[in-house]
């Protein structure tokens, strides 16, 4: 009876056991469907708006004004267009930006500091807390995100200033690069640009500095647009997505497109942020990754065949891991270029089979030279400014690109000097008349390619010889080291090590200099034809007489 009794206890023990698994079992399966169902509708989110016309210029849509059709809007990967009423919808998630591709002829407003507000910010709770700021938390999703155009001017033909790596730490060098490179922007209002672009860098590390830097760079007066650099990452973030949060707060996306009159400029982000692991250190990568392809490709889809693209990024092309897939998507192109910096050197790129460019002709990529020259390093001027001189032995300074329909140009600017300064020229001061035959003439042309032609005379009427191109170190920077090492302590930040260089030239001097006091004049004509000229003197000492 106690055994009857028992069996009977422990068989209703193991069935309230099952009971209790299969109830626990369809309490995750309940859970697990909610969160699905949570998941199913963050990932169904629908944002959708209008653009328009906004004739009034007061950022609201106010009948009857203008419902723009076929206007592109994304979220970073999809691209749809409005439809006749200038409508669009489009999915997003809870950490999405939506904006929309500025077409040519139209204008995106700007804010305090004219950088162009083209995007609409859609994080419910705001970013992540880290370091520095990132985006406030911005609420339910909006009924309707509206975007107002205007209507501009935008010629064939037209200017773009491009800043390489203006890398301020402080304020202090926010009004170095005020003081050096936008007085003269300014002053000489010979730019005439129509946009500017900053080339990633923008700050150096403190992300607190971008505020300061662009109310600075709102001094030139024209829209602003801004790549994404290393040194503009949140170092905390604990994913490469959520490494931009402080610079999406001012700038918006990371990547991004628009139209500026036949050119269709392409922004990219090309910096790929790996946390710390175990056994790793945090860091960097040059990579776009899947996401940004799937948005270059249905943004390419969507442009005509024959027209012009400028993909600028911070990271040179050459550097970029997944680079061959974009190299896929471009190739096929007639006219495209692009142009980074981030090394703090000029070089130019003609990327060929070799370098696993698979299109007809060499694809254009173009390394910048930096605002910041060698992070504002060097001995200081009588204005307290370092000479910040790159490692390739050239001056900081800015570039200019003008463009022409499906042709392009590009123009070196240095820093406080004339437009005509695009060399240095090393030969000596002063040598006898036997040694002009072991002689060389030096040229390092700051903008020279392997496409440049370099030649020198001696004036006024001694015959042109050519020079050849070679690598190595520019001698003025290798003086400058000497004398930063002659130094007890230095007069500035120091300067970083030579980089080798391809924008040199040489030749020998002819070996029958008579004595006296000679000119050299180097003739330097670029890519797209320009010639450049400077000059150098040489004085040629006599032999000294025998005694008989």
């Amino acid at each position: 009876m106690i055994r009857g009794n028992a069996f009977r206890v422990t068989h209703c023990l193991a069935i309230y056991s099952i009971f209790l698994s299969g109830a626990n079992l369809l309490a995750q399966k309940s859970s697990l469907a909610e969160s699905t169902a949570e998941a199913e509708a963050a990932n169904s989110l629908q944002a959708s708006g209008t653009v328009f016309h906004d004739a009034n210029r007061n950022g609201r849509y106010d009948p009857p004004e203008q419902r723009l059709a076929g206007i592109k809007v994304s979220n970073g990967r999809e691209i749809v267009a409005t439809d006749a009423k200038g409508r669009y919808t489009i999915p997003i998630d809870d950490d999405s930006i939506v904006f929309i591709i500025k077409p040519r002829g139209w204008a995106t407003p700007l804010n305090q500091h004219n950088l162009p507000r083209f995007y609409y910010i859609h994080k419910p709770a705001g970013s992540p807390e880290q370091r520095y700021a990132g985006v406030a938390p911005t609420g339910p999703l909006p009924e309707s995100i509206d975007f107002a155009l205007y209507q501009q001017e935008e010629p064939d033909q037209f200017r773009a200033l491009m800043f390489g790596d203006t890398q301020s730490r402080n304020k202090t060098e926010v009004g170095y690069m005020t003081h050096d490179i936008i007085e003269q922007v300014i002053a000489e209002n010979a730019h005439e640009a129509s946009l500017g672009v900053t080339l990633g860098d923008i700050v150096f590390d403190d992300l607190d500095v971008f505020e300061p830097h662009n109310q600075a760079i709102a001094l030139i007066g024209i829209p602003w647009y801004n790549v994404i650099g290393n040194h503009d990452l949140n170092f905390d973030a604990a994913s490469d997505e959520l490494s931009d949060e402080t610079f999406e707060s001012h700038y918006g996306p990371s990547y991004y497109s628009f139209d500026y009159g036949p050119v269709h400029f392409m922004v990219l982000d090309d910096v790929m942020w790996h946390a710390a692991e175990e056994g790793k250190r945090a860091h960097f990568t040059g990579g776009l990754g899947e996401r940004q392809m799937a948005f270059i490709r249905n943004d390419l889809e969507r442009i005509p065949e024959n027209q012009l693209v400028v993909l600028m990024m911070h990271i040179p092309l050459v550097n970029v891991e997944d680079r061959e897939e974009l190299y896929r998507m471009i190739e096929k192109r007639p006219f495209a270029i692009s142009i980074s910096a981030h090394t703090h050197y000029v070089k130019h790129y003609f990327l060929d089979q070799q370098d696993g460019w698979q299109g007809e002709q060499p694809h254009h990529h173009i390394v910048n030279v930096t605002v910041c020259g060698s992070w504002w390093r060097g001995a200081p001027d009588e204005l307290g400014i370092p000479h910040a001189t790159m490692s390739d032995g050239g001056p900081n300074g800015y570039s200019i690109l003008t463009f022409n329909g499906h042709e392009y140009d590009l123009e070196f600017h240095a820093a406080r000097r004339p437009a005509d300064h695009q060399m240095n020229i090393y030969l000596p001061k002063e040598i006898r008349q036997a040694e002009a035959m072991t002689s060389v003439v030096i040229a390092n042309v700051f903008n020279g390619s392997e496409r440049t032609q370099v030649r020198f005379r001696v004036l006024p009427d001694g015959p042109w010889t050519d020079m050849q191109r070679f690598e190595g170190i520019a001698p003025y920077f290798a003086q400058l080291k000497a004398i930063e090492a002659s130094l007890d302590e230095p007069l500035g930040l120091t300067l970083p090590g030579p980089s080798v260089t391809n924008h040199l030239w040489r030749a020998m001097l002819p070996p029958t200099l008579p004595a006296g006091t000679h000119v050299l004049e180097v003739e330097a004509t670029d890519m797209h034809g320009k010639k450049y000229v400077d000059r150098e003197t040489l004085r040629v000492l006599p032999q000294p007489m025998r005694n008989p």
